[in-house]
């Protein structure tokens, strides 16, 4: 074959870069910058505060705004997001979920406005409305199972996913209303197994409430099926991985013909995003996650018939802190060099007629159609939340053992840890990009003033109107989408329906987690607890704490399963707690340690605020320690403050932290 006879590329995927901090302004001006350099799609990060629907006022939100993403409490910051991005011609994917109905609200009001849409006019709202295209996560069996940015309590939750559903299929064709997510689930330590099984679990959860909700026909369903996509995960197994998303295909395809009818193949097409893996990055040596990455976008693109619709990467520098501009374009450029460089879009499926491939992929389905059975049998994905939150708490764990025991190998940091100095991070502090530090201040002034310039009884009429019909089986979108336009906020829209649906909060798995296999080091931790305890008359208490909004709760379960493998009697309540409520705890329990989690990046707002809290209860001799992604500066000034020990990702052996433990508890009694 000449060069002048090479095959046509396929069109490559949509390729995305999740972003989003500090302010509106800020973050638009990332996207432009993103949009660009050949970025095709975008992908909106939103702060915890709005991700759980409070505003940046509210104590809850403390040290959390503009941390993980960009604040969004009101129409005002969404016009000032997509300033000068015209909506109409944009794919714009949000990692929404709790508050889905409200940000697809503020962004089609956003929508209308810079399209001159008025009602009656040319366009007009509905025109507009036909033309968006995107997807908002909106999956929120996952965030009790993994994430833990929930609003609201399961039924209520399906509910308002239904709702969306049925809205979007009549007035947003075009838009796909949730992206179920195995994503987080393989972060919280699912199995591909598992991640199969859950994620179809829980889109047969969605399905079934929206034949159950009544408002789509028997003829709109399969255009429901057809707009029903899925996030998934891709780990540095790449092969697996490949198998995995083949397998994905096929048991969707079943489903959807088999159990709802669906005779239209395209509507049947199992169409997915992907973010690959970050919490697999590593703190150490990080040079290597570049490699990492590669691998797993590998997994997701080298099979044609099960290739990714939409891609977006982690920066090589995620375990350390929040990525630079910089560090984001390397990601982007990594996926335009195998598209637009390499061949592999000039063929056709390198994959079919593999018997190792598919021998793979057939154990994979059989596996997962056991587990979803299994899962239906208790009820459903709803029914079976604490069995599957338990699974996942187990298989995290079993993989935390095989690292700690070098069964499994991570290159860097359990095995070849000896290194060259790495001109990437000769300078930790400028290797990563602080959050603006005015970011909460700015958003508090933000919400002050869109208050003073608003019509206070237009707002009140709206979400008494939003009330009244959540009490009702009416769809809630329409009253959603008057609440924006009289300028509600975020936290108003949330707390409304709070008000209706109540508060929630979900399984932590920690309970019902196997006990680790006690090795020689255990066993040693074991002895020392249960001799310091005696010391100290009675068990060691562990108060395990996740302060402010932070859902990544993996690392809180896993210390706390390791730290009741290792003999403490331990105090785990889950996440979303105040400073003042893990310091009532502490005091109630009368406990001999404090380990806070804490991903988000509010350390150095909330820990503080746990010492000197501490202090005022008199326990200011009560040893804390700390661990999360937390800069090296920071680490420094903690244990300046009082903190008695920091870990990061580095710090890998659990076992070896409770060891560490118990060496604080003993200076702290000055039992040495």
């Amino acid at each position: 074959m000449t060069e002048s006879e090479r095959p046509a590329k396929d069109r490559p995927w949509v390729m995305r870069t999740y972003a989003g901090h500090s302010t509106a302004e800020a973050s638009n001006a990332l996207y432009r910058t993103n949009l660009a350099k050949g970025q095709t799609g975008l992908s909106v990060a939103f702060d915890l505060p709005t991700q759980t629907g409070y505003d940046p006022d509210s104590p809850l939100s403390r040290g959390e705004v503009g941390k993980v993403g960009v604040p969004v409490p009101h129409l005002g910051e969404m016009r000032k997001l997509f300033a000068g991005i015209p909506l109409t011609e944009m794919n714009t994917s949000m990692t929404i979920n709790a508050v889905a109905m409200w940000m697809l609200a503020l962004y089609q009001v956003v929508a209308e406005e810079q399209a001159g849409a008025v009602p009656g006019g040319d366009p007009s709202p509905e025109e507009v409305a036909g033309q968006l295209a995107g997807t908002t996560q909106n999956d929120i069996i996952k965030e009790y199972l993994s994430r833990g940015t929930y609003a609201f309590p399961p039924e209520a939750s399906m509910r308002l996913i239904a709702d969306m559903i049925a809205y979007t299929v009549h007035q947003i064709p075009k838009w796909n209303p949730i992206n179920i997510c195995s994503y987080h689930l393989q972060e919280a330590g699912a199995t591909p197994t598992q991640e199969l099984a859950y994620a179809l679990s829980t889109a047969i959860a969605v399905l079934d409430e929206v034949k159950a909700a009544g408002q789509v026909s028997e003829e709109d369903f399969e255009k429901v099926v057809g707009r029903i996509s899925f996030f998934v995960n891709a780990g540095v197994r790449f092969v697996e991985e490949t198998c995995k998303m083949r397998a994905f295909v096929q048991l969707w395809d079943e489903i959807t013909r088999d159990r709802y009818g669906v005779r239209d193949p395209k509507m049947r097409r199992f169409r997915y995003g992907v973010q690959v893996n970050s919490l697999g990055l590593t703190e150490a040596q990080p040079e290597n996650n570049v490699q990492r990455i590669v691998l797993e976008m590998l997994g997701v693109t080298l099979s044609k018939n099960a290739r990714a619709r939409a891609l977006q990467l982690p920066a090589w520098n995620e375990a350390l802190g929040l990525p630079r501009p910089w560090d984001q374009q390397w990601s982007l450029r990594l996926q335009q060099v195998l598209a637009f460089e390499s061949d592999l879009l000039e063929y056709d499926d390198i994959f079919d007629g593999s018997h190792v491939i598919e021998a793979k992929v057939a154990e994979l389905v059989e596996g997962a159609r056991a587990e979803i059975d299994r899962v239906q049998e208790m009820g459903g994905a709803i029914a079976a939340v604490d069995y599957m939150k338990s699974e996942l708490v187990s298989s995290h764990a079993a993989r935390r053992a095989r690292i700690e025991s070098g069964e499994e190998i991570i290159v860097g940091v359990n095995t070849f840890e000896s290194t060259e100095p790495s001109p990437l991070t000769a300078d930790l502090d400028a290797a990563i990009m602080a959050a603006d530090p005015e970011a909460e201040r700015t958003a508090r002034a933000s919400v002050e003033a869109w208050k003073q310039q608003r019509d206070e009884s237009e707002v009140a009429e709206a979400l008494e109107a939003l009330a009244a019909a959540a009490r009702t089986d009416e769809n809630l979108m329409a009253p959603t989408l008057v609440a924006a336009r009289a300028g509600a906020t975020t936290g108003e829209w949330a707390a409304t329906l709070r008000e209706v649906f109540g508060e929630y909060r979900g399984p932590t798995g920690v309970s019902g987690a196997v006990v680790a296999e006690a090795g020689a080091d255990l066993v040693a931790v074991r002895e020392r607890v249960r001799a310091t305890g005696e010391e100290l008359g009675g068990r060691l208490r562990l108060l395990v704490g996740k302060p402010g909004l932070d859902g990544h709760s993996n690392g809180a379960e896993q210390v706390a399963v390791r730290a009741r493998d290792a003999g403490f009697e331990v105090i785990y309540q889950g996440i979303r707690l105040t400073p003042q409520q893990i310091v009532a705890a502490a005091v109630a329990e009368d406990v001999h340690c404090i380990g806070l989690s804490i991903l988000s990046g509010s350390h150095m707002e909330l820990v503080p605020d746990v010492l000197d809290g501490l202090t005022e209860a008199g326990l200011g001799g009560l040893p804390v320690i700390v661990g999360g992604i937390i800069p090296d500066a920071d680490g420094r000034r903690l244990r300046e403050l009082g903190v008695a020990a920091v870990y990061t990702p580095k710090d890998y052996g659990l076992t070896e932290i409770m060891g560490g433990i118990v060496d604080v508890i003993r200076a702290a009694n000055d039992l040495d």
